[in-house]
């Protein structure tokens, strides 16, 4: 069976900065208490106007060019988001219009800061039966327009961008993705949730008064969730390549909370240089995380081939899920 590869990948952030000094003037916090729970300086926020697969076309581009594709090769879209440009229609055809990929079926999935991993995943499964030659993931968020800025829990922690991948057939059958390895437990939805605007909580002007419409989180129980399943899933995929820990060349993690990504390292025995990071630059932007870091990592040399990348990421649902490739 056909293994898949990344052939290209690509990221955008919008322009505008906002850093946690920006932030002492619009809630009650501090750069102090901002850095020191979860390593954030700064996030990026989306110019008027400019709406998810704006930016999802831009990172788009950039995959499309590494890879040396044209849109119109593409056979297969998906994006990753739960900040779409409107409910209905989905992002994946805004997309696939602004492209001109004429060729490509379009689709988005939900699995909030997973979205890109299960993306990922769906993607191999077309690649590697032969029902598609190019597949476009990308994850895409635009969180400033769905958070409450009034709230320091959450307004502190999110932020704009959007990456992308270029997935197709591997040249080396020894190289590409080895496997992804996800789950889902619905059981913690609450913890993580945008309550308002569905079918339980239409929209309605006391969805917007109870601010119903934007994020909720319980940190603590996020911090708790993410620090247990992470390290269990990329234990679960290596162990799935007869690989342990020791194998791994670089992770390549959803950048939710410095303390996160620090305690998951500790727990698989790696030490914090094998994982980029770069959530003080851009905070958690949910989907867009995987891949943004992914391409920055890849842009800057770091991924050599034949490394061992492990990924990870987890997200509202609880939705979660670890891989490995061989780059």
């Amino acid at each position: 069976m056909t293994r898949t590869a990344i052939l290209g990948t690509g990221a955008y952030a919008p322009e505008k900065v906002l850093t946690n000094a920006d932030l002492e003037r619009m809630v009650e916090t501090s750069d102090q208490w901002i850095t020191e729970r979860t390593g954030i300086k700064e996030r990026r926020i989306a110019a008027p106007g400019e709406v998810t697969s704006d930016m999802a076309v831009k990172a788009a581009v950039r995959a499309l060019e590494m890879a040396r594709t044209r849109a119109e090769e593409l056979d297969l879209i998906i994006v990753g988001t739960i900040s779409p440009d409107m409910p209905m229609p989905s992002c994946a055809v805004m997309v696939q219009a602004k492209l001109g990929a004429k060729n490509a079926f379009a689709f988005d999935l939900s699995a909030a800061c997973a979205g890109s991993l299960y993306g990922m995943s769906i993607a191999d499964q077309y690649i590697r039966t032969g029902s598609a030659r190019r597949a476009l993931v990308i994850g895409a968020e635009l969180l400033s327009r769905v958070v409450d800025w009034t709230d320091r829990n959450t307004c502190v922690l999110f932020g704009d961008a959007a990456g992308a991948m270029v997935l197709g057939p591997s040249d080396d059958p020894q190289r590409g993705i080895l496997g992804i390895k996800l789950h889902a437990d619905g059981g913690a939805a609450g913890v993580l949730s945008i309550a308002g605007g569905g079918s339980l909580h239409p929209q309605s002007a006391e969805v917007l008064e109870r601010k119903l419409n934007k994020v909720a989180m319980n940190g603590r129980e996020v911090y708790k969730y993410a620090v247990r399943a992470l390290p269990e899933a990329v234990l679960e995929a290596l162990a799935a390549q007869g690989m342990t820990p020791a194998d791994v060349t670089h992770l390549v993690g959803h950048q939710a909370n410095l303390r996160i990504i620090e305690s998951v390292c500790a727990r698989l025995g790696l030490p914090i240089e094998k994982c980029w990071v770069n959530i003080h630059r851009y905070g958690n932007t949910s989907s867009a995380s995987l891949p943004t870091t992914m391409d920055e990592a890849n842009r800057a040399g770091r991924l050599r081939p034949g490394d061992i990348v492990a990924m990870m990421a987890i997200g509202a649902g609880m939705a979660w899920g670890a891989g490995v490739i061989r780059w």
